[in-house]
This record gives C-alpha cells, structure tokens and sequence, in this order.
C-alpha cells in the first residue's frame, strides 16, 4: 500500500480517537469551568469532526478504500482512551497531551507527503499542524495559574 496511506490512516485513526476523547470530556466535565470548558471542547470535537471526513477523503482519492471501524482505529491511534471521571483540569492537561501527540502524527505523515512529492496532502496536514498547535495553546493556558 502507497506510504502516503498508510501514514494518513494513522492521522485518521488518531483524529478520530482525539474526537471521541474530546466529545466524551465535553459530556461529562464538571465544575467551576463547566460551562468555557463545555463550550471550549464542543468546538474542538466539531472541527476534529470535519478533520476525520477530509482525511477519509484524501485516501480514497489517492485510490485507497478508507477503514472505518473502532478495531482499526484503536489499532493504528497513538490517543489513548480518556477517563470519563477524570476533574475539568485532568481533562484538560489529557487533550493538551494529545493534541502535542498528533502534531507529532501529523508532522510525520506530511514528511511522508513531502517526500512522495504529494503536495495536495502535505498542505493539508501542515494546516491540521496549525491547528492542532493552537488549540495545544489554548488548553495550556487554560492550565495556566
């Protein structure tokens, strides 16, 4: 299989791990911060949300057939699984972990792109790098004291 694939499977996989852990930390945060953290992780699982369909997209037009099922996905992700009962902060300090995580799929895979020449992936996920490091950003100085 192309090298590009199977670099963006794992940014699939990773995406949509990161998505899940961030929509499960949306539903069942609480505390004092409640509501910013509620509202911050909300539009965080909604652009990872668009992320997973553009990366799924990628690999079928690069010829692939995309995988699409929790075995897959948790067999490729770098993200491990969030802990529902964890405190607003744990949540946090948790996705900043992740979100340094994929930067480090992301730069790998777009090193990949780079070096097949693919141009079209590699601007993707340098803007998904953006992305991702921003939010790092945000969650970190949400930590912040």
């Amino acid at each position: 299989m192309n090298s590009v694939v199977n670099a963006l499977e794992v940014v699939l996989a990773d995406t949509y791990a990161l998505y899940l852990k961030t929509q499960n930390y949306h539903w069942n945060v609480e505390g004092q911060d409640f509501k910013p953290l509620h509202e911050m992780f909300k539009e965080q699982y909604d652009d990872l949300f668009e992320a997973i369909d553009v990366v799924g997209e990628l690999i079928r037009g690069l010829g692939s057939r995309t995988m699409g099922t929790f075995g897959d996905f948790s067999r490729l992700t770098n993200i491990k699984d969030g802990n529902k009962d964890a405190s607003a902060a744990q949540m946090v300090s948790d996705l900043l972990h992740d979100h340094e995580i994929i930067g480090q799929t992301l730069g790998k895979a777009s090193k990949i792109a780079q070096e097949a020449d693919d141009g079209v992936v590699a601007s993707y996920l340098g803007s998904r790098m953006a992305v991702h490091r921003k939010t790092a950003w945000m969650l970190r100085s949400t930590l912040a004291k």
